[in-house]
């Protein structure tokens, strides 16, 4: 397998490297860290909207993970499953991945081990459209240019917590490298645009979306309730990728972290007012979040 090339380039972010590098420092310049940050990170959880969304926040949890641990030598990056609807982790094992900033290597040690458990499986044809991981690395080639990537796309079963506890093993035992995990998901996508709006439509809508629906599941996630995690958001339809979140935090249980810590928490109707004072029926809830 070779390099898999970029699939949302010049849609979720810029097609070139000089755009893309300026849409990345602006991200970072706008995304101002308020809250005290642990003494170690190993993991956060990141938006994968267009960067004009979610980029600020994505960026924070990133921004955070530089400031804290300065260097790091391989991202685990559990992506959601937009289209794909097997029962089993999917691992990319190629040379690596191609963005406008250029190609970075896949810690291909590291995904071998991830295979042999037998909870994720190896098919670099189903990353080739998925979104949610592509539009992270960007961030990861500009403030960690040394870094490799293991790529995941996790689905929403119950495999999925197996899957975070058995890579939060193998990282638990790793000595020569440090290894920081991810994980992709937006929250509830709400308005008729995306069939869903128990609450009508307006303004009281969203913030409904935004204080009562997404919190439940961002309450979930820094209490590190995995399974709970994945229930309420095919419940509640509040994440998108659960199955990546669900992972994300059972490994973190793995790395002995015991809750997480909420960097910022906003929705795309708040960016449109924000940034073109533009409203919308639709709303996609974005966090940042870091453990």
């Amino acid at each position: 397998m070779g390099l898999r090339k970029p699939a949302v380039a010049g849609q979720f972010y810029a097609s070139n490297q000089e755009q893309c590098f300026s849409e990345i420092r602006e991200c970072l310049g706008d995304g101002i860290i308020t809250v005290p940050l642990p003494e170690s990170i190993a993991g956060g959880i990141v938006p994968h909207a267009g960067w004009v969304f979610s980029g600020t926040l994505a960026a924070m949890v990133f921004s955070a993970i530089k400031h804290v641990n300065r260097e790091v030598d391989t991202f685990v990056i559990f992506g959601a499953a937009h289209r794909y609807v097997g029962s089993t982790g999917v691992v990319y094992q190629g040379q690596g991945w191609e963005t406008p900033i250029g190609s970075i290597d896949i810690d291909t040690e590291l995904a071998d081990k991830i295979v042999e458990t037998g909870l994720a499986m190896s098919n670099a044809q189903i990353h080739g459209p998925e979104h949610s991981i592509e539009v992270q690395v960007p961030f990861i080639q500009y403030l960690f240019p040394e870094a490799r990537i293991v790529p995941i796309i996790v689905p929403p079963v119950s495999n999925a917590i197996d899957l975070g506890d058995e890579v939060g093993g193998i990282i638990s035992v790793e000595t020569k490298k440090k290894i920081v995990c991810i994980a992709s998901t937006d929250l509830t996508h709400y308005g008729p645009r995306y069939g869903f709006y128990p609450q009508g439509t307006g303004q009281e809508a969203l913030r409904w979306a935004k204080e009562v629906n997404d919190m439940e599941f961002i309450e979930l996630a820094l209490k590190m309730k995995a399974g709970r995690a994945i229930e309420s958001a095919e419940e509640n339809a509040s994440a998108c990728g659960p199955g990546a979140a669900a992972a994300l935090i059972s490994a973190m249980k793995r790395l002995g972290k015991t809750e997480g810590k909420l960097l910022a928490h906003t929705h795309s109707c708040e960016v449109m007012q924000s940034m073109y004072n533009q409203t919308s029926e639709e709303s996609v809830g974005y966090a940042a979040i870091v453990y």
